[in-house]
């Protein structure tokens, strides 16, 4: 995931609007959807952030397409070493421990 992207299946305005019935709280529900790359990174939904040049992706398209053609590159690299079989079965493992909550031992 870029550095300076989000992901939500949501917008925090839309979530305003149903949570306080006002767009007035976007703030808060951006906070609360976690949906930066570093929170998508802490939640273990993302496999890494991609570094985006000095001032943003908007700023140097180039370098970005770049950036992110050695990132698919290497983890292709990677993941053809394996199997489809295992490709799979990795596949299925990380999206099934998504959103599932342990508790912390007190």
């Amino acid at each position: 995931m870029l550095e300076n992207t989000w992901y939500s299946v949501i917008s925090p305005e839309s979530c305003s609007s149903i949570l306080w019935r006002s767009w007035s709280f976007k703030e808060t529900a951006a906070a609360a959807l976690k949906l930066t790359a570093d929170d998508m990174s802490k939640n273990g939904l993302i496999d890494g952030m991609i570094k985006e040049p000095v001032g943003g992706a908007h700023r140097n398209q180039l370098a970005t397409f770049e950036t992110v053609k050695q990132e698919i590159l290497k983890h292709l690299a990677t993941l053809k070493k394996l199997s489809p079989e295992e490709r799979i079965n990795q596949r299925i493992d990380k999206f099934s421990a998504m959103g599932v909550v342990h508790e912390l031992d007190a």
